[in-house]
């Protein structure tokens, strides 16, 4: 028995500073946090179990909980998605080396120098913000925008706002000349091709008029075409007779137009919404609606090099002979990929899976930091709202941060069994 205890005393001294450490900075904070769980927001009174009722009826609490279980659900299987891509496509590809590499940069930043950055990506402005530059860009290329957004009509000139359109007061006959003078037209907002405004020459039969920016520097008089005054090219104009549009036109270069079909009486010319309506200035990224899915965009970015590089080296240890043979036996690419490659590195995309998941709870720096605070409500997380709990709250606090290690536990458990049984 002595003999037995001698032999164990190395042991238990070369263990012993590990264990101080381990009881000093994960068993007493964690009891100690469990213990002030209970109490109240000074951590002096005892309350029960009050903040954990208070965590689960607590309107914002509850968001921060879906919110939690959105980047639970999403982001780690897309990072793991991404990863697996492109460790099978790196097999398959030569010279992926430096694919690799810029893919496994972003581990090499922190999560607040990352949300700094894309706090910029994701800037409202199309100037400033390059996704907001691109997906306008796009947009543009199907559906151009207005040639004459934010233009309205001269008060007292017979053209009043109607519909997002603009249209004569009064109607017209066959043979009369509509005037249709339009301001709010900076000098460099009219197209290049525009020339000096004109009245359509001729009589007889048929509507005709001009619309022109009824502005010039140096004055003039309102509703008159004036020398200087340009007109307003590629204009949409509809004619409309009890309520449907019988004839469309567009204006020339001096903003003339002239429709010589149409006679009779009671027709009313209208200038298309479509003439004036504001451009398209992207997409609110960091709104209360897109905030959630542009901040797990960032996590995705951060942390696909991580399970790139794990699932690659899990991919390098599978027998080449195996893939072989799936191929002589007829599978393609797809199934070996689903049959044999997939199923081998299996253990290693469960342990990434889980290890991101654990990974997502703790998530809150780049919600404080990429989240503007207008949406910081619509995009808290659990994390964050322990963070903030604990400098106004103890109890609450704690009663988060149990919780939050309530949920991580058992993929920590579950990693933990993994390695034990990879040991054996």
């Amino acid at each position: 028995m002595m003999a037995r205890t001698t032999r164990a005393s190395p042991a238990v001294w070369l263990l012993a500073p590990a264990a101080l450490l381990v009881v000093t900075l994960v068993v007493y904070p964690i009891g100690h946090t469990v213990w002030w769980s209970f109490h109240d927001a000074d951590g002096r009174d005892l309350v029960g179990p009050a903040n954990y009722v208070d965590v689960v009826t607590t309107p914002h609490i509850r968001r921060a909980l879906l919110n939690n279980a959105v980047w639970i659900l999403v982001a780690p299987n897309l990072v793991t998605a991404i990863g697996l891509l492109v460790a099978v496509l790196a097999q398959r590809v030569g010279r992926t080396a430096a694919l690799r590499v810029v893919l496994f940069m972003p581990m090499a930043i922190s999560l607040v120098s990352a949300g700094i950055t894309f706090r910029l990506v994701y800037d409202a402005s199309p100037d400033r913000g390059i996704l907001n530059a691109a997906v306008v860009g796009v947009h543009d290329a199907f559906v151009p925008p207005s040639p004459y957004p934010g233009a309205r009509p001269r008060e007292g000139q017979g053209l009043v706002a109607t519909g997002g359109g603009l249209e004569t007061v009064r109607t017209v006959s066959g043979g009369e000349t509509v005037l249709l003078p339009l301001l709010g037209l900076a000098p460099g907002q009219l197209p290049a091709s525009a020339r000096p405004a004109a009245v359509p020459a001729g009589a007889g039969a048929g509507v005709r008029g001009v619309v022109w920016s009824d502005f010039t520097a140096t004055g003039g008089r309102p509703g008159v075409v004036d020398a200087r005054e340009l007109g307003l090219p590629e204009v949409e104009v509809e004619v409309l007779r009890d309520g449907a549009v019988v004839a469309r036109t567009r204006t020339a270069a001096d903003g003339t137009f002239q429709l010589p079909q149409l006679t009779g009486h009671g027709y009313v010319v209208r200038l298309a919404a479509g003439n004036f309506t504001e451009p398209f200035a992207g997409l609110t990224w960091l709104g209360p609606s897109l905030v959630t899915p542009a901040m797990i965009g960032v996590y995705i970015w951060i942390w696909t090099g991580f399970a790139m590089v794990l699932i690659t080296v899990a991919a390098a240890a599978i027998p080449k002979e195996t893939v072989e043979a799936a191929r002589v036996d007829g599978a393609g690419e797809w199934q070996i990929l689903r049959r044999v490659t997939v199923p081998l590195m299996r253990p290693t995309i469960v342990v990434v899976l889980l290890t991101l998941t654990v990974n997502v709870l703790k998530v809150f720096d780049l919600v404080l930091v990429v989240a503007p605070e207008s949406a910081q409500g619509p995009a808290s997380v659990l994390a964050l709202e322990m963070w903030r709990s604990s400098f106004t709250d103890i109890g609450r606090g704690s009663a988060l941060g149990v919780l939050l290690l309530v949920l991580a536990l058992p993929g920590v458990l579950f990693n933990i069994h993994r390695l034990r049984r990879s040991e054996r």
